[in-house]
């Protein structure tokens, strides 16, 4: 039998995970940057960043294998780490990066933002987990409000042959990601969650280095130094350092209320993306950005009151 804890609310626990899901949204706008001022493609600038990011998992995997409260890995565990880190952040990856060429970053984050539900819908028909009648509706507000905002976001951007493809690559960025998130849940007990991690994006970057080296595009590296701080900022700023402020807010909050507080996410990338990049903000994204977060806020909220616990 577990013990269920019961976390409070702290100012320094809301501003450190406040920062990080404020910071992980920056993402969409470095790539769209990155693509607006330079010729780099989709997978020379994840290369990059998976590069850069590369140090601080090593140091993640070295520390987090000297603790003793987890034995080593099974040949079992390896493969579902394996195969996870490749799903998360290799896939995921590649799909977000190569859709963002095509679609606008606040479309994007909306988007993406829609694993909570897969992640629901994984659980339900792979694992018979019981959808409960909040979470119905959370999924009927969060699918109406994606409608809202893809109408909306169609009808302005329709010079654009690629919308519907780079739609869809989000997609299934958001569906590989929900498996990393489904498979880490049960995987995560078993070894420890700074340890899992840390492998899976060690196999994610190893993933993503192999398709570079298989992909052949070694005449981008030439002007690679044209591309570091790119690659630098999405690894420093737009991955590791919010990665970890929401490990210490989860520790300090507790899970439910760093997704609750998570859900700025969307905003934040709206937002963004309309003083930096120049997004129009329209009247169906602003809707629709508030079903979507009632309902993936529903859906935390009500998975919250039943698995948070030590």
């Amino acid at each position: 039998m577990t013990k269920k804890t019961s976390y409070r609310l702290s100012l320094a626990g809301f501003i450190i995970t406040l920062a990080g899901a404020i910071l992980f949204s920056t993402k969409a706008i470095i790539v769209k940057i990155a693509f607006a001022k330079t010729s780099i493609d989709a997978l020379t600038l994840l290369t990059l960043r998976m590069l850069f990011s590369f140090p601080f998992y090593i140091i993640a995997a070295w520390i987090s294998s000297t603790d003793n409260k987890h034995n080593k890995f099974s040949k079992k565990q390896w493969i579902h780490i394996i195969l996870l880190g490749l799903f998360g952040y290799y896939l995921s990856s590649l799909f977000d990066f190569v859709g963002l060429q095509y679609i606008s970053a606040g479309l994007e984050r909306l988007i993406l933002f829609l694993y909570p539900t897969f992640t629901l819908l994984i659980n339900f028909f792979l694992f018979k987990q019981k959808v409960t009648r909040i979470q119905q509706w959370a999924l009927v507000l969060t699918y109406a409000g994606i409608a809202l905002a893809y109408y909306g976001e169609l009808n302005i951007d329709t010079g654009n042959k690629n919308f519907f493809f780079g739609s869809f690559l989000i997609f299934l960025c958001a569906i590989t990601y929900a498996i990393y998130i489904v498979g880490g849940g049960r995987v995560i007990p078993q070894v420890g969650v700074t340890k899992f991690t840390s492998y899976a994006m060690l196999a994610s970057t190893t993933g993503v280095f192999i398709h570079f080296v298989l992909a052949g595009n070694f005449t981008r590296l030439e002007n690679a130094t044209t591309y570091w701080g790119y690659g630098i900022s999405l690894a420093i700023i737009a991955t590791v350092i919010p990665t970890f402020l929401i490990s210490i807010g989860m520790k300090k909050i507790g899970s439910n209320n760093v997704a609750i507080i998570s859900g700025i996410g969307p905003v934040s990338t709206i937002l963004q993306a309309y003083y930096i990049l120049g997004e129009k903000i329209f009247t169906e994204q602003i809707i629709g950005t508030l079903l979507v977060v009632t309902g993936v806020l529903l859906i935390g909220w009500n998975a919250g009151k039943n698995l948070e616990q030590t």
